[in-house]
């Protein structure tokens, strides 16, 4: 039901656009994650698809930006500036619940595969 792109290769301070693209139905909340090695999990960036509410890790504030495409049903995160501590497989999620927080991973009804940043210092 998810299908994430937009992975790759870059050099530290570039950018690069994932998208995530939902098919089926439409969701409340569409979130990415993202899980370097040996690490967690964890929460990157967020949209409530009913009010354009958006939610950031401290980590990227101000870096990325997330969009959607109503159309489409897909969302966009864009990730400029990226730093070597970037890199990680991400992944996109969503919710059907409401939420006016970050997501947790267990707000999470449904995972897409991953695609893999590499940012090179």
């Amino acid at each position: 039901q998810l299908q994430a792109s937009g992975g790759g290769l870059v050099q530290a301070g570039d950018s690069l656009r994932l998208s995530c693209a939902a098919s089926g139905r439409t969701f409340n909340h569409y979130a990415w994650f993202r899980q370097a090695p040996g690490k967690e999990r964890e929460f990157v960036a967020g949209i409530n698809w009913r009010d354009y509410r958006t939610y950031y890790v401290d980590s990227v504030q101000g870096r990325f930006t997330v969009s959607r495409d109503n159309a489409e049903n897909t969302v966009y995160p864009q990730m400029n500036s990226l730093k070597p501590e970037d890199t990680a497989a991400y992944y996109c999620a969503v919710s059907i619940r409401v939420l006016f927080r970050r997501p947790r991973t267990d707000d999470i009804d449904y995972w897409g595969q991953g695609t893999l940043v590499t940012v090179s210092s």
